[in-house]
């Protein structure tokens, strides 16, 4: 079955249609013009190349090298364009993706098998619930995975070109840590023995941005162990925690839960997949090679999903993310489910193929087989039927005001110094030209220069503790605009039409550069210039970046630019008949 997994679809389009229509139901509503603003999906027109976008800012590189990689695809393409592409592209890939993985039949093809198993996989509660809480590049990561299992079966096997077909694979999923980490578990788990050493330190070497920059970070990339019990696993409608993430759902906030993941009948639909993938997994020599591995590492992400809500492994998890840099990626639970999504999908394909071919055979009503795979097919549509147009509209884009722009401009063509801070002094905005939808504020990404926020996290009552050890700072001098001088605070920004703390009346009494009915921005007389990471620190930074864009640059150029070992057929010449 190893050979069976990569083998081209001799009817390859049935599942291209699929996944471009399951990509267009999901985000619809997303592809009119503006941005979609929600949670932690923050897209501007431009990104600059700056500090916070190579992770030498004050915050955590949890966006590394994402924000750097944006920076340079919108300098060319507008962030409206890009947003809508990416949002098209993960859910596209991801159905896709699971349909071309999942093992073909003995006639050599996928049918049922991968319609369902695209399904399973892209139509989800998992991208349902990433979607809602803005994690775009994590579900990049998540719609990348199929292909790197492709991928680093063909690495086993020695095929030509299968290291940077393999790099290409996993570059979107190390756009972000957690993505490195879910890529490097599906590589180390399908490349065997003898190429893990090398597939795994190709997807190092794409994850050295957010290492190299986490391990400079000022902080030394503790979290709050807060965090553990803020961000574990949720019960979903009537079943539990350890129901909800066999579904693939279970997020921690209650906001990016679709409306249908409370039914009653939620329960019974989750077993019926589980029971699916579980026929489909014990078919023979189905768990043999890459299924057993598959299986193997969704159960691992499916116990390190569950870690944060079980005593003595919640306490352990505590320790390592109060201690160990790095270890604040393992407070979010459910994000590891994906790793358990892949084998579930493939499985209910694999599940869906054998319990349709059993039905045409036994059943005396004919077209038996066909009405299987029609129920299974809607089987994960019923599961989360309210993915469709945008989460029930819940993706509708919108314009950002035009002060922003001014704003934007007025920073850009002042030469003084000094970094901006941003009030009300809050992660998370409201504003009521977005619908007063709760999302991270865009200043640090449209300034064309540094902006100071807060990165402490509000959950469910409980509070938990950013990094950001600038931040505190001038969040407790806010209202000494001295003292914000000599911090480095050259800009306040107000932003209007929002929750948050009061501004202090020492920063109205600023002087006034932008006036607008969104957005007020004063100058700080006498600001130093903010702060500067060390040339080490930079140099270190910028090197592992460009590192990252010439493994990448160098792996496409490897695939493209290399003679074809196929041999180009020629039309034998012609005999001349003598007259």
């Amino acid at each position: 079955m190893d050979g069976g997994w990569t083998r081209p679809e001799p009817s390859p389009w049935p599942a291209r249609v699929l996944a471009l229509v399951a990509a267009l139901l999901v985000t619809g509503p997303a592809l009119a013009p503006g941005f979609v603003l929600l949670r932690d999906m923050v897209f501007v027109p431009r990104q600059d190349l700056d500090l916070d976008a190579l992770g030498l800012g004050g915050g955590l590189p949890r966006a590394v090298p994402a924000d750097g990689v944006m920076a340079l695809v919108t300098t060319v393409v507008p962030g409206q364009l890009v947003q809508k592409a990416v949002l098209l592209g993960l859910v596209y890939a991801a159905v896709l993706g699971a349909a071309r993985l999942v093992p073909p039949g003995p006639d050599g093809r996928r049918g049922i098998a991968a319609a369902v198993a695209g399904l399973v996989y892209g139509w989800s509660p998992y991208v349902a619930e990433r979607l809602l809480i803005g994690h775009w590049s994590l579900l990049l990561a998540y719609a990348a995975l199929p292909w790197i299992a492709r991928a680093a079966l063909r690495v086993r096997a020695a095929e030509p070109r299968a290291l940077p077909r393999l790099l290409l694979a996993c570059a979107p999923a190390t756009l972000t840590p957690t993505g490195s980490l879910l890529a490097a578990g599906v590589v180390l788990a399908l490349a065997g023995r003898r190429r893990a050493l090398l597939a795994g330190g190709g997807v190092l070497v794409l994850s050295l941005p957010w290492i190299v920059a986490g391990a400079l970070h000022p902080a030394g990339g503790v979290s709050d162990p807060a965090g553990v019990a803020a961000f574990a696993v949720r019960g979903e409608g009537p079943g539990g925690a350890l129901l909800a993430l066999l579904g693939t759902g279970g997020i921690w906030n209650a906001g990016a839960v679709p409306g249908s993941r409370g039914s009653t009948l939620l329960p019974l639909v989750t077993l019926l997949l589980v029971a699916l993938a579980v026929v489909g997994w014990s078919a023979r020599g189905a768990l043999r090679g890459p299924g057993l591995r598959l299986v193997l590492l969704g159960v691992g992400g499916l116990l390190l999903a569950l870690a944060g809500t079980v005593p003595g492994t919640r306490e352990l998890l505590e320790v390592l993310v109060r201690t160990v840099p790095g270890a604040g990626l393992l407070r979010d639970g459910q994000k590891w489910i994906a790793w358990w999504a892949l084998p579930l999908a493939l499985g209910a394909g694999l599940g869906a193929r054998r319990v349709a071919g059993a039905a045409g055979r036994r059943a005396a009503v004919p077209g038996a087989a066909a009405l299987v795979g029609a129920a299974a097919v809607l089987l994960p549509i019923v599961a989360v039927p309210d993915l469709v147009w945008g989460v029930g509209g819940r993706l509708h884009a919108v314009d950002y005001p035009d002060d922003w722009q001014r704003v934007r401009q007025a920073l850009a063509g002042d030469p003084h110094p000094g970094d901006v801070l941003v009030l009300p002094f809050g992660a998370y905005r409201a504003f009521d030209w977005n619908d007063d939808r709760p999302q991270l504020d865009p200043a640090p990404r449209w300034l064309p220069r540094p902006a100071v926020t807060d990165d402490t996290l509000p959950v469910d009552g409980r509070t938990v503790a950013g990094e950001d050890l600038r931040a505190r700072a001038v969040a407790a001098a806010a209202d000494d605009p001295e003292a914000l001088a000599e911090l480095g605070i050259g800009w306040v920004l107000v932003e209007e039409g929002t929750p948050g703390p009061a501004v202090p009346g020492e920063v109205s009494d600023l002087p006034l550069v932008v006036d607008g009915a969104d957005l007020d921005l004063h100058r700080v007389p006498g600001a130093r210039p903010g702060p500067e990471p060390s040339p080490v620190r930079v140099t270190a930074v910028v090197g592992i970046h460009a590192c990252w864009l010439a493994v990448v640059t160098g792996s496409l150029l490897w695939i493209t630019t290399l003679p074809s070992s196929v041999t180009l057929r020629r039309r034998p010449p012609r005999k001349r008949v003598p007259e």
